[in-house]
């Protein structure tokens, strides 16, 4: 838009269009404008548009320290050939390519892939996990858009924890594509092709929804 385009003041109960006139249209952000973008809600860039996240709730966050602990674990473990990666938690921007910024809940990086510059942001993934929040809309995000660009930016393996169907699906990239290494339900253990050894029992998953804390 130019400098002398005449902007109306909004009107109650319209859009702050002020504040939207401050930033991009619509399929034109860059990846600079995304990351100077500051929000009290999360974001990705997706294609040059942004995508407002939904807000995690207390499960969503139970569900990723959880899994944290149990990749952390594992990393540290005497017989894991992965002790030099790093696993992180969202909120961390992560380029996968050009105009598509992506926020995995939870992401691990292998030691050969780990950012030269601590101050800046990953662009290479080695495994990513997503929890699915409630709508349409976010199990789309999750079950299709992401395992899209998660297997076009090169991510080997890539989890879709379900707190709805109680389910794990861990995908791991084969070529182009993902192929299932498995869907675990209740009663089963979640394990990882990327990181051997490394294990996760699916009802100590669902049972964080009985806790208060």
């Amino acid at each position: 838009m130019s400098d002398s385009t005449i902007h109306l003041p909004s009107k109650d109960g319209e859009p702050a269009w002020e504040a939207a006139y401050l930033f991009p249209p619509q399929g034109c952000w860059t990846e600079e404008d995304f990351l100077k973008f500051e929000s009290n809600r999360m974001a990705e860039l997706v294609n040059g548009r942004l995508e407002i996240l939904p807000m995690p709730t207390w499960l969503h966050q139970l569900i990723v320290q959880l899994l944290l602990d149990r990749f952390r674990d594992h990393l540290r473990s005497a017989d894991s050939d992965d002790r030099g990666g790093k696993v992180l938690m969202a909120p961390l921007p992560t380029r996968l390519f050009e105009r598509t910024i992506r926020e995995p809940d939870l992401l691990y990086v292998r030691e050969e892939n780990l950012p030269q510059d601590v101050r800046g942001y990953p662009d290479k993934l080695d495994l990513a996990v997503e929890i699915v929040s409630a709508g349409s809309e976010a199990r789309k995000r999750d079950y299709e858009d992401k395992r899209i660009d998660y297997a076009k930016a090169g991510v080997g393996e890539y989890w879709i924890v379900d707190p709805q169907e109680k389910l794990v699906t861990v995908l791991t990239l084969d070529g182009e594509h993902y192929i299932e290494h498995g869907i675990f339900s209740p009663g089963q253990t979640a394990t990882s092709k990327l990181l051997p050894g490394l294990a996760v029992p699916v009802d100590d998953i669902w049972a964080l929804s009985q806790k208060k804390r």
